[in-house]
């Protein structure tokens, strides 16, 4: 009986080999689902109390803002101080917002304003802890792993966003949302002991202050470097345009089929989960920069043929392709993550994770203003094929502007062979197999 394929399972090296990724790992999962009840949790709630879709809309305006102001602060932060010390403060802080939602969830006539004080909150804490997180990774991990490590991160997230949303639906349905906020909490505080296991990381001894300054010049690093440049437009063009889930609620009525609701959101997570389940193929492929264009411009070829297909009233053909686009989008996230992380030098690696988590943070939520803008302008489905296809036009010009992208491959890549020897060096004769 012939044996499972290897490259059918998903890469464990980094899990076996470190630790270190095992504890980031549960803790970040941990995380990932408080995180989920909360994103349910509190739109629902502000939805019973005002029963306007804008001022739930208004949530994504909120966030935005304290995601960009403090990922950049977090992202110097985390190359200034103790990575450790940074991700266990900031997570404690998290807990602590969640408390506050419980607290307000149980006064007989809740106001409004401590929602979005909490989203925004919420939002400029998650900006100074992730990329500390990500930032992490290539610390903890053997430098010819980080492929691996990307998809089981991935993975992990995908795990946080199907699973804490259905659980939030669960309680909210059957409970209240003050019991949504309160395990909320309870899996910030299980992150927070799960992550005071970490070894200390503390920061380069010729590590710079946090400044303005610092932040330009991890800036104007990624803006030289061409072929990362390309990595994040990619991201934003593909969360811009082939991501219209805003319109989910619109397309299913349209669809006759609101039972078809949660599937369609869970089908672009699910796709994203199949990859990550199945990711031991991504340790052969070097040409990291050709997959991650090919896999946004089939992104959005994928989500164009979601919005054909709505057009025929099919709608498990529709949740085919919504699928299809998460596993497309996974395989260009794995790729990205793996560039990111194997060609920037350690001394900058917080504030280029800083300029990360703008793109693909920023991406989504002016990407939701698209969609409903098109939308309105013309069709629902029109506004979901259009995007898809201008997704792959878009695709197509960056890289056309930027040919670097399509060049990067990591046996080659000067940034990435520096970084490697770097890392061979730090860890000494001992240990240069192990890091390499």
């Amino acid at each position: 009986m012939p044996s499972f394929p290897k490259s059918a399972l998903p890469d464990l090296a980094p899990w076996r080999d470190s630790r270190d990724f095992r504890v980031l790992w549960w803790s970040g999962l941990s995380a990932g689902l408080g995180h989920g009840l909360t994103a349910v949790a509190l739109p629902f709630q502000l939805a019973q109390l005002t029963g306007s879709p804008v001022a739930v809309g208004l949530i994504g305006v909120v966030q935005l803002v304290p995601l960009v102001v403090f990922g950049l602060y977090g992202g110097a932060l985390a190359d200034a101080v103790d990575q450790r010390r940074l991700i266990l403060w900031a997570e404690a802080g998290l807990a602590a917002v969640a408390s506050l939602l419980v607290i307000n969830a149980l006064l007989p006539a809740p106001p409004v304003w401590p929602l979005y004080a909490a989203a925004a909150l919420g939002s400029a804490l998650a900006g100074l802890q992730r990329p500390a997180t990500s930032a992490l990774v290539p610390r903890v991990v053997a430098h010819r792993h980080l492929p691996a490590a990307a998809a089981l991160t991935s993975l992990r997230w995908q795990c946080g966003a199907i699973v804490g949303p259905s659980i939030a639906g669960l309680v909210v349905a059957w409970a209240d949302v003050s019991a949504a906020y309160a395990l909320n909490a309870l899996a910030c505080v299980l992150a927070v002991l799960t992550a005071r296991r970490l070894a200390p990381s503390p920061a380069r001894h010729d590590a710079q202050p946090v400044s303005l300054r610092g932040i330009a010049e991890g800036a104007g690093y990624a803006w030289r470097r061409k072929e990362l440049l390309g990595t994040y437009a990619v991201d934003v063009l593909a969360t811009f345009f082939a991501f219209p889930i805003i319109l989910y609620p619109f397309l299913a009525e349209d669809l006759g089929a609101t039972w078809a609701l949660g599937l369609m959101y869970a089908a672009l997570p699910a796709g994203s989960a199949l990859v990550g389940l199945s990711s031991g193929w991504t340790a052969r492929v070097h040409r990291h920069g050709r997959a991650v264009a090919w896999a946004a411009a089939a992104t959005g070829a994928a989500i164009a043929l979601a919005g054909w297909a709505a057009g025929t009233g099919q709608v498990w053909l529709v949740l085919l392709f919504l699928t299809l686009t998460g596993c497309c989008d996974m395989v260009s996230g794995i790729f990205r993550r793996t560039i990111w992380d194997q060609s920037v030098p350690d001394a900058l690696r917080g504030r280029l994770a800083g300029i990360e988590l703008l793109s693909y943070s920023g991406g989504p939520q002016l990407g939701q203003l698209r969609a409903g803008t098109m939308a309105g302008l013309t069709s629902v489905r029109t506004s979901v094929w259009a995007g898809g296809l201008l997704c792959v036009a878009g695709v197509g010009l960056l890289v056309l502007c930027l040919p670097k992208l399509l060049a990067y491959d990591a046996r080659t890549n000067a940034h990435t062979r520096a970084v490697r020897e770097e890392r061979a060096v730090a860890a000494g004769p001992k240990e240069a197999d192990t890091v390499a």
